[in-house]
């Protein structure tokens, strides 16, 4: 693939009588005219000599929301390590839209891009309310100076109260957000990155720790955010997988390498997952 573009660099943007005009490569910016957003292509990760991805090939439409799953040290979390940038793949090739060369890019630059991802472990900040929480990610000049200083506007406001209703914490707005249960926590911690306009939002485990009532609160979110926004959810709860898979593709990794996908129901009767992850 040519052309390759990095958030941030210059690129001739029109050339006329009055010379050459610049501009630089910016989020919106990314070039998705061919229907997908991400792409890996033969992606090797070895670590002292073990391959923990083994030639992977994945790609993510756009608006899709897929489910990957698999056994543990399948290379679910080294997959998402290299789409972030916190690990370079041995070989192969990651692209963000067509020009995003993930594999050239550190992590600030992948995350400003629009790649957002959320970790197991829900990582707000406690002492804060769930909309301060919110305020603080939210796209805005983060000098200090500013970023204590500045009042929202109105528009602003809006959009943090369109995220508190969606992520189900409008009656917790103004609660510290340690006091919110481990699902309410997570539930914030995924709007802090809806809040940022992720193009691609990654999901590790959402529902691990949560109650059977969570967990289908957040089968319910990540449902009203299908087709809006690309995401990627990795997640061992098969139950949760099939309420929010419906007829969309579902991956199976196993040993750093995709070894079956299709629907949720092809997968589950598909006689290798079954061997080495469903079990009978």
């Amino acid at each position: 693939m040519s052309g390759i573009l990095r958030p941030g660099q210059q690129y001739v943007s029109a050339v006329g009588d009055q010379g050459v005009s610049y501009g630089r490569v910016r989020p919106e910016g990314v070039d998705t005219r061919h229907g997908a957003i991400l792409y890996l292509e033969d992606v090797v990760v070895s670590f002292d000599g073990f391959k923990a991805i083994k030639h992977l090939n994945l790609d993510i439409s756009v608006g899709e929301l897929r489910c990957i799953i698999g056994p543990n040290g399948a290379g679910k979390t080294t997959m998402m390590d290299v789409i972030t940038g916190k690990t370079r793949p041995s070989s192969g090739t990651a692209y963000f839209g067509q020009s995003l060369d993930l594999t050239r890019m550190t992590e600030v630059e992948i995350a400003h891009a629009g790649i957002g991802r959320k970790f197991q472990r829900p990582t707000v900040f406690e002492q804060h309310s769930v909309f301060e929480n919110l305020e603080l990610a939210m796209k805005m000049d983060k000098r200090v100076g500013t970023t204590l200083f500045a009042r929202l506007n109105s528009e602003q406001r809006d959009k943090i109260a369109a995220i508190l209703q969606l992520i189900r914490l409008s009656g917790q707005a103004y609660r510290q957000a340690g006091l919110l249960s481990h699902g309410q926590k997570q539930w914030l911690e995924i709007g802090m990155l809806l809040i940022q306009e992720p193009q691609l939002i990654l999901l590790d485990e959402p529902v691990a720790g949560m109650s059977d009532a969570e967990t289908a609160r957040t089968a319910e979110l990540l449902n009203d955010l299908r087709g809006k926004h690309s995401i990627m959810v990795v997640e061992h709860d098969m139950g949760f997988v099939a309420e929010i898979a419906q007829q969309g593709v579902v991956t199976v990794l196993h040993e750093g390498a995709v070894l079956a996908q299709g629907t949720m129901q092809q997968v589950q009767s598909d006689e290798k997952v079954i061997e080495v992850y469903l079990g009978r």
